[in-house]
């Protein structure tokens, strides 16, 4: 497959590309890129840049996730200094979350990556549809296309 550059501006972002570090010797980053490339992670990060919520706020506007994952979620981003959480000792006691600076950062990133789905979904709905013809005896046949 021959990759075309179209610009100046990918060339130079190609090139900085082949500057990074291998990620494989890389532990921290690879655990960071799991976490902010998580489902769920992105979700909630996305969903905490519109407003700090409650955790069953969040819950609901994450449509799906268990309380479990939540939780666990919410620490692991509270962990990475993406989140803040906070207490108020009220009866029920009453949990807020919200995004760090750090967290607030991630936001461009993420709807970039959203922007680029929302962009080529056709194109992979139709590469899969393609694959899946050709691989109908595999695994991933019928994989469910991009909606």
């Amino acid at each position: 497959m021959e990759v075309t550059i179209l610009d100046h501006t990918m060339s130079h972002r190609l090139e900085d590309i082949r500057q990074l570090p291998m990620l494989e010797n890389c532990t921290i980053t690879r655990q960071i890129l799991d976490r902010v490339g998580d489902k769920w992670s992105v979700l909630i990060i996305v969903n905490l840049g519109v407003e700090s919520l409650r955790f069953k706020e969040l819950q609901r506007r994450s449509g799906g996730i268990s309380q479990r994952m939540l939780t666990q979620t919410l620490r692991h981003l509270e962990r990475d200094g993406l989140v803040w959480r906070k207490a108020t000792p009220t009866v029920p006691l009453t949990v807020e979350y919200g995004l760090t600076k750090l967290g607030e950062s991630l936001l461009q990133p993420l709807a970039s990556l959203v922007e680029w789905v929302n962009g080529n979904r056709g194109e992979i709905a139709k590469a899969r549809s393609g694959y899946d013809s050709d691989h109908q005896d595999t695994e991933l046949a019928g994989y469910p296309a991009v909606e």
